[in-house]
């Protein structure tokens, strides 16, 4: 009998879409483009071509794959206080693993139907709650914006503010950094995204009764 053939995965965009997204986290946004995704591949530039119209495609390729990674179920269920906090977590992990890609898809317009369908199942469960429509992108922006910030951090230097050499002239802030610094960056980061979350969706909550006249 002859040997088969080796099994080679077959180019698409599926594959296309995840060895984009493996060289962003690798050598980040700036080392993304097409020639060099190609040639990750194995292929040349043109026969990508043969599975996209071109680069804005690949990246709403790698958006799908990390918005794939979060979790809106808990809109089904939960009220829209709770389901925010649950989508928030898995959506700051989400780009935590990838935290390369937030400049990359933070600057191209969105168009996955994946990405448009996780929208459509927060700002739903929002109107839903009593959210008026002409407030629903606003709710949506602020929570999106604080989670990049979020994930970004979780992947920031242990000293990312560093007052040595300037303590005098910015005691308060160098007290404040000695006292926190016996704690772990990954324990200070989680604090902090505990408290903001909690602060933003009180935030929240207070905003709609008082849109309610409450």
């Amino acid at each position: 009998m002859g040997r088969g053939r080796p099994r080679v995965p077959l180019l698409g965009a599926d594959l296309i879409a995840r060895e984009a997204l493996a060289l962003i986290d690798a050598e980040g946004a700036g080392a993304f483009s097409l020639p060099r995704l190609a040639a990750r591949l194995g292929v040349k530039t043109a026969s990508l071509y043969n599975h996209l119209d071109g680069r804005a495609e690949v990246i709403e390729g790698v958006r799908r794959l990390i918005v794939e990674e979060m979790d809106v179920s808990a809109f089904e269920t939960l009220p829209w206080p709770d389901a925010l906090a649950a989508w928030a977590h898995s959506y700051r992990d989400a780009f935590a693993r990838h935290p390369h890609s937030i400049d990359l898809l933070a600057t191209t317009t969105i168009s996955s139907p994946a990405t448009l369908g996780m929208y459509e199942a927060v700002v739903a469960a929002l109107a839903r709650g009593g959210w008026p429509q002409e407030r629903l992108i606003g709710a949506l922006t602020s929570v999106e914006s604080f989670l990049l910030g979020s994930a970004l951090d979780l992947v920031a230097p242990p000293l990312m503010i560093d007052p040595a050499g300037h303590a005098p002239r910015v005691p308060v802030l160098a007290a404040a950094l000695e006292s926190t610094a016996g704690d772990s960056k990954a324990g200070r980061a989680e604090e902090a995204f505990a408290a903001g979350l909690d602060a933003l969706i009180r935030g929240l909550v207070a905003q709609l009764a008082e849109l309610r006249g409450e």
